[in-house]
């Protein structure tokens, strides 16, 4: 099992701190560096940002949303930053949800997992050089009865295959993720409750004829140091109720059905409730404890070494850590005692 380090969302005054973060990764040893996207900073010009300014490291997008690009623009800037990196790019990809989707970019959220199957296709062909013809349901290369024309791109990849990987939550996204993914972007990831996921993604990996062990299996999970496990979590809570309470509609919310489907269904709604009525803190203050310590390397080095080997355990390849907690030196810290940590673990 590698370590990643997964730097969120840029833009909100932590550029400087997240830089020196990145580059103190670099230095550690991490295998990569992930940064996300919504509706505020992009990923790729925070990527190329970033790979100017180390020289080991992967740099890979958490995720780049299928809806703001078409497969085309994803390819052109896939290779573009695998080139400046020197073959270092990782591409993360995700369907986003319905109210950035629709509300954000005017794509509608209909039919997602048709349109990642394409959408990949598409950008795979253009990657490996070809003429892009395709005739699909979603997306059709050339447009029918136009001038449009099949074309190559014109940049060369360092790497033939740049890695794919795809952030699916659902059981149908993870089953397709294991048959055409590289990699999967797990969130609120669990060692204890796993398996409901790896089935689905052995399903798809069985129906390309490849197995489990052909996927890098890259969760983000939040990292707290401190010597009491419990006060750290509360650290967590802002992200946590975020996600479960307001990330997405009271119903279509998909990390709220994960928590649920990991057997918090009742606290899950409490969540929500209150989010949605802005009660904040009560939203933070109803996300459970267990909950939290499930999907967190919370506590001391010993303790995060021991969460670390259930994650090895359970199939993780890539453990990418978010720290959630002080200033950027302790964030700095942070990493360090990760590295360490990992080592204990026997990774």
């Amino acid at each position: 099992m590698r370590l990643g380090l997964n730097l969120g969302y840029w833009g909100a005054g932590n550029d400087a701190a997240n830089l020196t973060l990145a580059k103190h990764a670099d230095e550690l040893g991490y295998a990569v560096v992930w940064a996300a996207e919504a509706y505020g900073s992009d990923a790729p010009t925070v990527l190329a940002w970033i790979a100017a300014q180390t020289s080991r490291i992967d740099v890979g997008s958490a995720v780049l949303q299928i809806p703001a690009r078409t497969p085309a623009t994803t390819a052109m800037t896939a290779a573009t930053l695998d080139t400046l990196s020197g073959g270092r790019f990782r591409l993360g990809l995700g369907v986003s949800g319905p109210q950035v989707s629709e509300g954000w970019h005017g794509v509608r959220f209909a039919s997602p997992l048709g349109r990642t199957r394409e959408y990949v296709d598409i950008v795979r062909a253009a990657l490996r050089r070809e003429r892009v013809r395709y005739d699909g349901k979603h997306f059709q290369l050339p447009l029918p009865d136009g001038p449009g024309k099949a074309l190559a791109l014109t940049a060369h990849p360092v790497r033939e295959h740049i890695p794919t990987y795809l952030a699916a939550i659902g059981p149908k996204n993870l089953e397709l993720t294991g048959e055409i993914a590289d990699g999967w972007l797990p969130v609120f990831f669990s060692p204890a409750h796993a398996e409901e996921h790896l089935k689905h993604l052995r399903t798809g990996a069985e129906k390309s004829g490849r197995s489990l062990a052909d996927l890098d299996i890259a969760p983000t999970v939040p990292l707290v140091v401190g010597d009491d496990w419990i006060a750290c979590a509360d650290a967590v809570r802002s992200y946590a109720a975020l996600y479960i309470g307001g990330m997405g509609s009271r119903d279509k919310n998909f990390y709220n059905q994960l928590a649920c489907r990991m057997g918090f269904e009742a606290e899950a709604a409490e969540v929500q409730e209150k989010y949605l009525a802005k009660d904040y803190a009560g939203a933070m203050a109803a996300v459970p404890l267990e909950f939290l310590d499930a999907t967190a390397l919370l506590g001391p080095k010993d303790r995060i070494a021991e969460k670390m080997a259930a994650f090895a355990e359970a199939g993780v390849t890539t453990l990418t850590v978010a720290p959630y907690d002080g200033d950027a030196d302790a964030r700095r810290i942070a990493l360090d005692t990760a590295a360490e940590a990992i080592e204990m673990a026997g990774n």
